[in-house]
C-alpha cells in the first residue's frame, strides 16, 4: 500500500506521518508539500526508508493530481482554506482521501469519487472526527436521542503556526454563516461567544466555559441521528484562558472583521498584521498547559427510560513523563493520530461505500477507539438515569 501525505511538513500532519511510520502497513509513505525544505527535515526526523518527499502545490491541480496517481489514499493535512482544491486534486487522481477540517468545500467532488469507486472522508482529527465517533458510540446505545452536546478544550498556543492562526480567527469571525446550532429541525446561525456553557473536563484542565463554534459535527450528527429524532445539537470549544481573553478583545473591538488600515502609506489588513506578530512572538507560540480534551454528552431514551451518557478522553500528560508527548506535542499528536488511523482504514477498503462520506457513515466507533488505545488515548464512559 502507498499513502500520499499532503501538507505533512506542518506541525500536526507530521505527527500523522510519524504514526504511519510507527503503526501502519504502508510500503511507501510520500510527503507532498509546497515547503520542500521543511518536508525534508520531517523525513530526516522520521528516518524511515519508506518515506520520500516531493514538492506539491494544490493550486496546480493537474500537476498535484498527477503526483497522487497510483497511491491508495491521500492523507490531507492542508489548511481549511485549501481543502476545496486539495480535495479536487485527490478526486481527479482517483484516490481515497481524508482531511482534518471537514467544512464542506469537499462535497462538490462527490461524483468523481463515486465514479472512481473511492471514498473521501472530510474532517477526521480530534474535532471533527473523533468527536462524532464518541457521540455515535453513545447514541447507538439509545432508542431515541433528544440532545447532543459536543465540547472540547484545545490547549495550545494562539499561533504556533500560520494555519492555526487562521483557524483561530476563522472560528470567531463575526460574519461567519456556518456557526450554527441544530434546534427543532432547523440550523440556527449564532454570533461568536453564543450560548456559554460550563463544562467540566478531566484534570489537569478542570471546569471551562465554552461557546458555540463553527464545526461540522453540528451538520453531520443532525444527518446521522435524524432517525433517532434528535432535537438539539450544540458544538462548543475553548482554548487556554489567555487565548480566549485575547479573542474576546479582538471581537469586541471589531478587529476580527479584519478591517483595512494604513501602515504608513500602505494599506494592510489589521488582523493579518496581528496574526503575523503573534506567529513570530513568544506570547503567540507558547502557553502554560498543553493537550486536548473531548467531552460529549448525549441525552435520550432506552426502553422508555430517559438516560444521559457522557464520554470523555484522556491522553499522556505534557510534562515530559511520557516520551513524545511533551509540551505542544500533547496537542499535535492528539489531532494527528486519528487522521493517520483513518487513512489506513480507507486504504484497506474499510469504508462501506464510495463517495464523500461523513465520519459517522465511514467508520465504526469501536474500531477507532481500539486503535486510539494502542497510542495511549483512552475513552471513559458514564451513564446516568434521569
Amino acid at each position: 500500500m502507498k499513502v500520499f501525505c499532503l501538507g505533512a511538513a506542518g506541525r500536526i500532519s507530521r505527527e500523522s506521518v510519524l504514526d504511519l511510520v510507527e503503526h501502519s502497513n504502508f510500503d511507501k509513505i510520500t510527503i507532498g508539500d509546497y515547503n520542500v525544505e521543511e518536508a525534508e527535515k520531517v523525513a530526516q526526523w522520521l528516518d524511515d526508508a519508506r518515506v520520500d518527499v516531493v514538492k506539491a502545490d494544490v493550486n496546480d491541480v493537474a500537476g498535484t493530481a498527477k503526483l497522487m496517481e497510483g497511491y491508495d489514499v491521500v492523507m490531507d493535512g492542508t489548511q481549511i482554506t485549501l481543502n476545496g482544491k486539495s480535495t479536487e486534486c485527490i478526486a481527479k487522481a482517483g484516490c481515497h482521501g481524508v482531511n482534518l477540517n471537514g467544512f464542506g468545500d469537499e462535497n462538490q467532488w462527490d461524483d468523481l469519487f463515486v465514479k472512481a469507486g473511492k471514498t473521501c472522508v472530510p474532517g477526521f482529527g480530534m474535532t471533527p472526527g473523533t468527536t462524532q465517533m464518541m457521540a455515535m458510540h453513545l447514541a447507538n446505545q439509545l432508542d431515541t436521542v433528544e440532545e447532543v452536546y459536543v465540547s472540547h478544550g484545545a490547549f495550545r498556543p494562539f499561533a504556533f503556526s500560520k494555519s492555526i492562526t487562521e483557524t483561530t480567527t476563522y472560528e470567531y469571525d463575526p460574519e461567519l454563516e456556518t456557526r450554527v446550532v441544530f434546534e427543532d429541525g432547523k440550523f440556527i446561525q449564532v454570533p461568536p461567544f453564543a450560548r456559554p456553557r460550563k463544562v467540566k473536563l478531566p484534570e489537569p484542565y478542570g471546569e471551562t466555559v465554552q461557546y458555540i463554534i463553527p464545526h461540522s459535527e453540528t451538520v453531520t450528527l443532525a444527518e446521522a441521528l435524524a432517525d433517532k429524532g434528535v432535537r438539539l445539537i450544540e458544538v462548543r470549544g475553548t482554548w487556554p484562558q489567555q487565548n480566549m481573553t485575547l479573542v474576546r478583545g479582538l471581537y469586541d473591538y471589531g478587529i476580527l472583521k479584519n478591517p483595512e488600515v494604513m501602515v504608513g502609506d500602505r494599506p494592510a489588513k489589521l488582523m493579518d498584521i496581528i496574526g503575523d506578530y503573534l506567529v513570530n512572538s513568544p506570547e503567540g507560540k507558547t502557553t502554560k498547559l498543553y493537550g486536548y480534551s473531548l467531552h460529549i454528552e448525549v441525552i435520550g431514551t432506552k426502553d422508555g427510560k430517559k438516560k444521559q451518557g457522557i464520554i470523555y478522553h484522556t491522553h499522556p500528560a505534557s510534562d515530559g513523563s511520557v516520551e513524545s508527548w511533551e509540551g505542544l506535542r500533547a496537542y499535535t499528536r492528539n489531532v494527528g493520530i486519528p487522521l493517520a488511523i483513518a487513512a489506513e482504514l480507507l486504504a484497506k477498503g474499510c469504508a462501506p461505500r464510495p463517495g464523500i462520506l461523513i465520519p459517522e457513515y465511514a467508520f465504526q466507533p469501536e474500531v477507532i477507539f481500539r486503535e486510539l488505545e494502542k497510542r495511549q488515548i483512552y475513552m471513559h464512559e458514564e451513564w446516568t438515569d434521569l
